[in-house]
Order: C-alpha cells, then sequence, then structure tokens
C-alpha cells in the first residue's frame, strides 16, 4: 500500500513538473501573431486559389501584414479588397491590374479537320496523353472542357463548336484554366487589351492550311503592319507583346487567315500607356 501511494505521488508530482516545463516551454517559444494578419485574411475573398502566387488567402495576409507582400496582392479581390487592406494596415493603394483569361485557338469543330474519332474520357489531359484528342492540329483546343471544370467562378463556358469560352466580367485572373490546359493555349492578359492571336501552332504554314481553316501561316504580314513593333514571327508563329500593343487592330485587317481577333468594345490605347 505504502509503496503504491510512493508511486502515485511521485508521477503526480512528475505530471506537475512536466505541465510547468511544458507552460513555461510555450511562452519562451512563443511567436507572437500580428493581428493584422487575421483582419487581412477576413477582408479577402477566402476562394485559396492561389492566383496571388501564394498557397493560399491566410498565407497571403501574414505576408501582406509582415510587409512581403502588397495591399493590392488579391487579384480576385480587386480594388475594393485592396482598400479594406490598405486601412488595416494604415496605406493607401491602387487598383491592382486586372487580368482575365484569353483563349488562344479559333479551331473549333467547324475549323479545324478530324484525324481520328476520339473515345475515351472527356479529359483534356487524358486525351492529350492517350491519343492526342480527335483534332488533326496538335497544338490546338483538344475541346474536353477541363478548362471550364477547373474555374471556380463559373467564367467559361464550353460554346457549341467545342471551344472554351470566358466570360471576362466574371473572371477574376486566378490562373486555373491555365493550369489545368495540357497545351498552354489560355493565357492571363490584361483586360484592355482586344487584339489576339488566337492560334498556338508551330507547324510550317503549309501544315497549318491542311488541318486548319484559322490557323496562324506564319506570312509576317501582321508584323510588318504593326506600326509599333508589337508582333513578331518565330518558330512559324506570331505573338503579341501586349506590353506595346496599342489595340489599333491594323494587323486583323491583314491577317489573310483571320487568326487575329479584334474584340468588341475595347478602344484602342495610346503608344505612351502601351508602352
Amino acid at each position: 500500500m505504502y509503496n503504491s501511494l510512493v508511486a502515485l505521488a511521485s508521477m503526480g508530482g512528475l505530471g506537475i513538473v512536466l505541465s510547468v516545463g511544458l507552460v513555461i516551454a510555450a511562452k519562451m517559444f512563443a511567436v507572437e501573431s500580428d493581428e493584422r494578419t487575421e483582419q487581412i485574411e477576413t477582408a479577402l475573398p477566402g476562394v485559396n486559389c492561389g492566383a496571388c502566387g501564394y498557397a493560399g488567402c491566410r498565407s497571403l495576409a501574414e505576408a501582406i501584414a509582415s510587409g512581403k507582400a502588397p495591399v493590392n496582392g488579391c487579384p480576385v479581390g480587386g480594388l475594393a479588397v485592396a482598400q479594406k487592406i490598405a486601412e488595416i494596415m494604415g496605406t493607401i493603394t491602387e487598383a491592382p491590374a486586372r487580368k482575365v483569361a484569353q483563349v488562344l485557338c479559333k479551331g473549333g469543330c467547324e475549323e479545324a479537320k478530324q484525324r481520328a474519332e476520339y473515345d475515351g474520357p472527356k479529359n483534356c489531359r487524358v486525351m492529350n496523353i492517350i491519343q492526342g484528342g480527335d483534332k488533326a492540329c496538335t497544338y490546338g483546343c483538344l475541346g474536353g472542357g477541363t478548362c471550364v471544370e477547373a474555374c471556380p467562378f463559373d467564367a467559361m463556358y464550353m460554346n457549341e463548336n467545342g471551344l472554351p469560352v470566358v466570360i471576362e466580367e466574371k473572371c477574376t485572373g486566378c490562373g486555373k484554366c491555365v493550369e489545368a490546359c495540357p497545351r498552354n493555349i489560355i493565357i492571363l492578359v490584361g483586360e484592355e487589351y482586344g487584339v489576339h492571336i488566337r492560334c498556338r501552332s508551330h507547324a510550317p504554314g503549309k501544315e497549318v492550311r491542311q488541318v486548319c481553316q484559322v490557323g496562324c501561316i506564319a506570312c509576317r504580314r501582321c508584323e510588318k503592319e504593326c506600326p509599333v513593333n508589337a508582333i513578331t514571327v518565330a518558330d512559324n508563329l506570331a505573338e503579341i507583346d501586349y506590353d506595346k500593343c496599342t489595340v489599333c487592330r491594323r494587323c486583323v485587317a491583314v491577317c489573310p487567315m483571320h487568326t487575329i481577333e479584334a474584340q468588341e468594345g475595347k478602344p484602342e490605347i495610346p503608344a505612351k500607356i502601351a508602352g
């Protein structure tokens, strides 16, 4: 009996000592949290999309509170969220540059030839690996709609021609569709730019004509016509330097394949602003 009491007392004493030690250690090694982090996280949209370059809203909030990220670092929240965070941080802010997704392919079911009949999962990554889809163009949109499924904001849909369409009013520039596309035909571009070369094929012009009615044939007419040298042709494909583009639409007028598209409602940009 005596031995049992001694054992119990010893265990109890050891427990007290360990508890005290844990309390002391917790205080010694505690990391002080910035209360602004909690406030910033509350102000953020909470979608954890990663468009800011951080793992999630919490990580961004911590980075902003510590001065490692700007107050307008959330492209999804836009100006309204940036202003809330600026108030928390005691600073001022400007509207973050808004980017939207652009699909650089016009070769839908009507324009692009089929080389085979695909019979498998309607998933672009699977289609690209197993059979490469059913289109003869090996650079264009596979039409599986994986990008649409990846969009967390319902800002995309598949049209009747088998191509994804971006609803720019809903697009937050989170980049999920860009990550989902195995052929890299979706990019993020400043919403003010309304001229796009909707082709990603690097095949020679002759081969492009054989498989698609609207593919780039690298004729260089757009490159020669551009007054601000915003278009260059390399590796059989014309590409736009959006930092230089003024949306003048002169390239659209001379493109023989109608590969270059101008969006309605987007005005010309003064050259000094475009860069």
